[in-house]
């Protein structure tokens, strides 16, 4: 099936009041599990390249490629997508090589010059069909934007979309990156307050610390692109860890590799039941079949 765009998904995601769920790729395994999770769940998936996958495979083209070669080879309704990307280079060889949505992350620069790179990048992609997501300040994890405390301010992001034109918004309320125990708390109060003020969907960054009710009660509440990437890395590397555990003789990766990468497929295709399971709309999300198996 060809590619759906990211904004499609989206789109549909946010009339049927569920989440569009968006995976963070971080190699070849990590978009094989992804694939194989949309074409088992029958729910469309996001694939999103961040500056630091692409920083780790050496250049943008390696890891794009192969995870746009999957998703046209695959049954299963998917788009991908570059995440924090702060190299304008980087958005041009992204759209070059065929995502359908950027993150444009200028978030580190002062208020005025992040509106103006942000609306730079923004008619560009425009220009090329591609949607553009971008943020206010800095995400957390780095005790930016989703440090615990920290909430974007709903007049000040009404104002950052109107002068930048992006589609869709990641705001700050109450997740941050890099959490390992799914316990934080969102405020879903002034989700409903963004969701009802802004002309865009919103977006949460730092998922994977937040626990599956409380991001059916954030979507509910007006949340609707759900990014999720640390839980899946821990699914992948605490399987690494048992398999090796129990044979400490294996030296064949791929025997380590592939129990790995079954496990991510088996969460990522649990998380997008739980999350984006009403997105089946008559004759768009009928479940796929694997050519993996």
């Amino acid at each position: 099936m060809p590619l759906v765009p990211t904004s499609e998904i989206v789109r549909a995601a946010d009339e049927a009041r569920v989440g569009a769920v968006s995976f963070n790729v971080i190699h070849l395994e990590t978009a094989e599990a992804l694939v194989t999770a949309a074409e088992r769940t029958g729910i469309p998936v996001i694939l999103q390249i961040s500056e630091n996958s692409i920083r780790y495979h050496g250049s943008l083209l390696p890891i794009t490629r192969a995870t746009l070669a999957l998703a046209e080879a695959s049954p299963a309704r998917t788009a991908v997508h570059l995440d924090h990307i702060t190299q304008p280079q980087l958005v041009h060889e992204g759209v070059a090589a065929g995502v359908s949505s950027v993150m444009v992350d200028a978030s580190a620069l002062p208020y005025e010059e992040n509106v103006a790179t942000t609306a730079e990048l923004t008619a560009w992609c425009h220009e090329r069909g591609v949607y553009v997501e971008a943020e206010l300040g800095e995400v957390g994890g780095k005790d930016g934007v989703h440090a615990p405390g920290v909430r974007t301010d709903p007049k000040e992001a009404l104002a950052y979309v109107t002068a930048t034109g992006v589609d869709a918004l990641a705001v700050a309320v109450g997740s941050s990156h890099a959490m390992r125990e799914r316990t934080a708390v969102l405020d879903k109060e002034l989700i409903a307050e963004l969701h009802e003020k802004l002309p865009v969907p919103l977006v949460l960054h730092g998922s994977s610390g937040v626990p599956d009710e409380e991001l059916r009660r954030a979507i509910a509440a007006g949340m609707t692109k759900i990014n999720i990437s640390t839980h899946l890395v821990s699914v992948f590397t605490r399987s690494l860890r048992g398999t090796l555990a129990d044979d400490p003789d294996l030296v064949d990766s791929r025997k380590y590799i592939k129990p790995a990468r079954a496990a991510v497929a088996d969460e990522a295709a649990r998380i997008l039941s739980a999350l984006g399971g009403t997105t089946a709309l008559p004759g768009q999300y009928a479940p796929a079949t694997s050519a993996r198996g």
